[in-house]
């Protein structure tokens, strides 16, 4: 969709028609690529959210295969990565497909409210998310009931549970196990689980951190920080994005931290064929 609103961006027109244009109009910068699968999902989605601005919000779309140069100058190392530009400067953003009312959210903090009455958000992009989750763990604690003395239920229950947000009931059902227990594979989960749910809690929270990147992109510990934040929301691939950049910008980082968050993440993730996507990318960068 071309229009005076959506527009592709280039190194020849980035400057007029998105960063000086951004005095008078904010303009969201969607960095995309085409190989890129939740950057299609994506793509239909702003442009839809744009419209319904009528002209007080553009779009430029930048091909990050053909425009690296307007890439490298935002840092950008995660694909779709969509920046809001306003008076010259970036104000706001995130990265991975994000649903349509988390989108509106984020613009509403910046721009004017808009009627939206007539159209239903759209839950296209949202992360698949288990939404029987609260029967899982009803079924979860039934069966540790049932088998009282074996753990692997127990560690099963407290992986369920942090993803529901029940942080203290799952540490104590983990702090519970015996050292055997702790080394099953229900158990690795849910305590790798709990490890990216406490760094994400204790971060600044996504914005911020798409902020400090924005102006930093060697933020390691900031990139880090994302991707637990990302991984806790869903967002599994965008994670898995962020922890390989810190291991191919620094192995040193805190010992390896781009490294063993990948195998952490690895074990988390639900996805085998993303899992060994990552798994193939991390080797080709290890040997």
């Amino acid at each position: 969709m071309a229009s005076e609103s959506i527009f592709n961006a280039t190194i020849e027109n980035f400057e007029s028609d998105v960063l000086e244009a951004s005095f008078d109009t904010p303009v969201l910068v969607d960095f995309w690529a085409p190989w890129c699968g939740p950057c299609r999902m994506l793509m239909p989605l702003l442009d839809k959210i744009v419209g319904s601005y009528n002209g007080t919000l553009k779009l430029a779309k930048v091909n990050t295969d053909e425009q690296g140069e307007i890439a490298g100058s935002f840092g950008i190392r995660s694909l779709p990565t969509v920046v809001l530009i306003k008076d010259g400067k970036p104000v706001d953003g995130f990265m991975g497909a994000q649903p349509e009312g988390a989108i509106r959210a984020l613009l509403a903090k910046h721009m004017p409210a808009i009627d939206v009455a007539a159209e239903e958000p759209e839950d296209v992009a949202q992360p698949e998310l288990n939404v029987d989750l609260d029967q899982a763990i009803a079924e979860a604690r039934a069966e540790v009931a049932d088998n009282d003395s074996e753990e692997a239920p127990k560690a099963k229950l407290a992986d369920l549970l942090i993803r529901s947000g029940a942080m203290a009931e799952a540490e104590a059902l983990l702090e519970g196990l015996s050292e055997s227990g702790r080394e099953t594979a229900e158990a690795s989960r849910a305590l790798a689980r709990l490890a990216f749910a406490r760094i994400a809690s204790a971060s600044p929270g996504e914005q911020a951190l798409l902020q400090t990147l924005a102006s930093d992109a060697n933020n390691l510990g900031a990139r880090h920080q994302l991707g637990a934040v990302l991984l806790c929301s869903g967002r599994e691939e965008a994670a898995l994005q962020q922890f390989l950049q810190i291991l191919k910008s620094d192995r040193k980082f805190e010992d390896d931290l781009g490294r063993r968050a990948l195998v952490e993440a690895f074990s988390v993730v639900d996805d085998d064929a993303l899992v060994g996507d990552y798994r193939r990318r991390m080797s080709t960068l290890l040997f």
